[in-house]
C-alpha cells in the first residue's frame, strides 16, 4: 500500500542531512513524499537573497531525491520562538491536516534551539486525536553539526532504534546534500559529505549493512 510521508525539517538541508536517503527510498518505492521547511535565512539576520539561494538548492536537492512538493514555512531561522506556541503549531497542523501523512519524520530536540521548537510543535501537531489519528510512524532523525552536541546524561541523548538500509540510495543522498553549496562545509566540518558518509557507513553497521540512516521512533500503531 503507497503511503504518503511528510519530513518536516527547521532550515533547507536538514532533511537531506537527516533523512535524504529514506526520502529517496520511500520515492523509489513508490510512496509520496513531501518535505515541509519550517524557517530560513531570512530577515532580519539574514538577508533575503540567502534564504533564496537555500530555496533553490533546496529544490535541486529535492529533484534528486524525488520528494512529491515542498512547502516553505518563512520563518527566520533562530527566531520560530518568536511565533506565538499555537500559531507555529496551527501552521505546522494545517499542512499535515491537507497532506494526511501516515509517516511523519521530524528532527531530533538537539542543540539547535529552531530544531527544539520545531520537535515540540510536531508533537502537538501529531497527536491521536482528529487529523493526527493518520499518522501511523512518528519518528525522529538525527541530524550532525547539531544532535551529537547535545550533553550527554543531562540532554536527551539521540539513541535510534530504527535503521533504514540506503546502501541503494547513498550516492543520491551525497549528490542531494552537495546541491546545498551555500550551507555544506568541506571536512572534517560536521556537516560535510565525508562526515556525512561516515555516519551512515557507522549506523548502517549498526543494523547490519553498509550505509544506514538511524531514528527514534516516537510512536508507532499497525
Amino acid at each position: 500500500m503507497k503511503k504518503r510521508i511528510l519530513v518536516i525539517a527547521p532550515h533547507p538541508d536538514d532533511e537531506t542531512l537527516g533523512a535524504g536517503g529514506t526520502i529517496a527510498k520511500f520515492s523509489d518505492q513508490g510512496h509520496q513524499v513531501y518535505v515541509l521547511i519550517v524557517s530560513g535565512h531570512l530577515p532580519p539576520l539574514y538577508h533575503r537573497q540567502n534564504f533564496e539561494i537555500t530555496v533553490k538548492e533546496a529544490k535541486r536537492a529535492f529533484e534528486i531525491l524525488g520528494v512529491e512538493d515542498a512547502r516553505f514555512l518563512e520563518i527566520p531561522a533562530t527566531m520560530i520562538g518568536g511565533e506565538p506556541v499555537h500559531v507555529i503549531n496551527r501552521k505546522i497542523e494545517d499542512v499535515i491536516v491537507d497532506i494526511k501523512p501516515q509517516i511523519v519524520l521530524c528532527p531530533f530536540p538537539d542543540r539547535h534551539i529552531d530544531h527544539r521548537l520545531v520537535f515540540e510543535s510536531v508533537m502537538v501537531a501529531t497527536r491521536p486525536v482528529r487529523t493526527g489519528c493518520c499518522v501511523e510512524l512518528l519518528a525522529a532523525y538525527e541530524t550532525l553539526s547539531e544532535t551529537h552536541w547535545n550533553a550527554a546524561h543531562i540532554e536527551p541523548n539521540f539513541v535510534p532504534n530504527w535503521v533504514v538500509d540506503i546502501t541503494g540510495q547513498m550516492k543520491r543522498k551525497l549528490e542531494a546534500l552537495d546541491c546545498y553549496e551555500s550551507q555544506i562545509p568541506p571536512f572534517p566540518g560536521a556537516r560535510s559529505i565525508e562526515a556525512v558518509e561516515a555516519l551512515a557507513k557507522f549506523r548502517g553497521t549498526q543494523a547490519g549493512f553498509s550505509f544506514g540512516e538511524g531514528f527514534q521512533i516516537i510512536r508507532m500503531v499497525g
